[in-house]
């Protein structure tokens, strides 16, 4: 059945889904200016830049941050630098002027680092963030080690076909009790529709939200936000 229309005040036709998301994003902290440039800029300069997490999403990872104060985050997947801003402001408000508090986010594709490193290097969380071009899967591991960290939050947005050993690269080097954020698991609802089946992502997605599911180091649950979110905590403690 059709989606019922209705007019907004600005005589812009929308469907229910759409007035509702304009609804949640009107009562949701607002974006900082410095956000909503990247923003505009990466859907400009970009292709695909849907991709970025966007206001509601980037709003829940600083409200993430607040909450769980990790001393420091993995990004797998930094594509313009949207949520990893988002996660800095995040440490900025957890750690104030404490040299706590840091995030490492990796980008696998060389080709992005023009666009999006002079928006991190010139943001007002800069000094929290180490922007890497390479494979996370690998490095962040390495880096880990090298600085004698656990990380005790990761945000997974990269290559779908590899979320896996993404997944299991990053576990021996979380913290008990830290938590793994998974993006795009519900895949535009891809998930549950066969004619996807074939498709490389979204088997990818297919297969670890199943690796998860049965994974018993760890708790999980999907949030239906945009395109799904896996929120899934290491057990133990710290």
């Amino acid at each position: 059945m059709a989606k019922s229309k209705t007019q907004d005040p600005n005589h812009t036709t929308l469907d229910g889904e759409e007035k509702l998301d304009r609804y949640v994003i009107a009562h949701s902290d607002e974006e900082p200016e410095y956000l909503y440039k990247l923003w505009r800029a990466t859907n400009v300069r970009l292709l695909h830049g849907r991709m970025a997490s966007g206001h509601l999403q980037g709003r829940l990872l600083k409200m993430f941050v607040n909450m769980i104060k990790p001393r420091n985050i993995v990004e797998v997947g930094t594509f313009s630098g949207y949520s990893a801003l988002c996660m800095a402001e995040g440490l900025e408000e957890a750690f104030c002027d404490s040299e706590e508090g840091h995030l490492y986010t990796f980008e696998v594709n060389d080709e992005q680092e023009d666009f999006t490193r002079p928006w991190i290097e010139g943001s007002p969380w800069a000094r929290r963030i180490t922007f890497i071009i390479g494979d996370a899967t690998t490095e962040a591991p390495e880096v880990a080690r090298r600085q004698g960290i656990a990380y005790d939050m990761a945000f997974i947005d990269g290559d779908k076909r590899s979320y896996i050993s993404t997944y299991e690269s990053l576990l021996p080097v979380m913290s008990k009790g830290g938590y793994i954020l998974a993006d795009n698991t519900l895949w535009d609802g891809h998930v549950v529709d066969d004619t996807y089946s074939r498709d490389p992502q979204t088997r990818g997605i297919l297969e670890f939200n199943e690796h998860v599911r049965n994974d018993d180091r760890v708790e999980r649950v999907i949030l239906p936000l945009r395109d799904g979110l896996t929120i899934i905590r290491v057990k133990g403690t710290s």
